[in-house]
């Protein structure tokens, strides 16, 4: 049977009841969530995540076919660096038996000899390696994902990509894709989900939309240099 995760209704609202996030959207494959700063995407993430106070939460409804928790989903946030205790050694970083570290390190192409180090004696690389193996930790059929490669080099950059697209077909997760890179998603994310003010002005198959955008919106998104312009959060 194949899994699903319906955002059926996700309303945020700010303290002075200004609508943030207004949206409903199914994941059923590898999904990228993109727009510009302020669109609504990290909020989203959060929501789903349960990150946000419940005071801004007017209204959400999630269902999927498994349930949602934390043994389910795995998130990977957007910086390597800042995700890791730095005075904690890999190996207590993470939450399940020594031998499943072990595979999770062998799953993400790290020598398990990593696991005695500290986050300092990483790359950037091997770090984000880290953070996914730790994402992996449970059994999980969700993987969202906020800019994992933000904070990396190019070749670093798609190292990563190919190695989460890698994984999610592997172990058939789900993914969200939280990105202002649409490069990073063209051979990556099945389906894109364009977000605009808080509500989403287009989506559908990523080929699709990428090849032939209706909205000025998207085409200015496509358009942009991302590298020069800010389009996070």
């Amino acid at each position: 049977m194949s899994i699903a995760v319906e955002i059926k209704q996700l309303l945020i609202t700010s303290n002075r009841n200004e609508k943030l996030v207004d949206i409903n959207f199914t994941i059923n494959s590898s999904t990228a969530l993109i727009g510009q700063s302020g669109s609504g995407k990290s909020l989203t993430l959060k929501a789903i995540l349960n990150l946000l106070p419940s005071s801004l939460i007017s209204k959400k409804e999630i269902s999927s076919n498994f349930e949602l928790n934390h043994n389910t989903i795995g998130f990977i946030p957007q910086n390597p660096f800042t995700s890791l205790s730095p005075m904690t050694k890999i190996k207590d970083q993470f939450f399940c038996e020594d031998n499943k570290k072990m595979e999770l390190l062998e799953l993400v192409g790290l020598n398990k000899d990593l696991l005695n180090r500290f986050p300092k004696e990483l790359s950037g690389g091997q770090l984000q390696r880290v953070v996914i193996a730790i994402a992996l930790s449970n059994n999980i059929k969700l993987l969202l994902l906020d800019e994992p490669t933000t904070a990396l080099d190019e070749a670093s950059k798609d190292t990563i990509l190919n190695l989460i697209k890698e994984l999610t077909s592997k172990l058939n997760l789900l993914m969200l894709f939280v990105t202002h890179d649409i490069d990073s998603i063209k051979n990556l994310c099945k389906e894109v989900i364009i977000i605009k003010d808080g509500k989403i002005i287009e989506q559908g198959i990523t080929e699709d939309i990428l090849n032939n955008p209706k909205e000025e919106y998207t085409k200015m998104l496509i358009n942009s240099t991302f590298k020069n312009k800010e389009f996070r959060k």
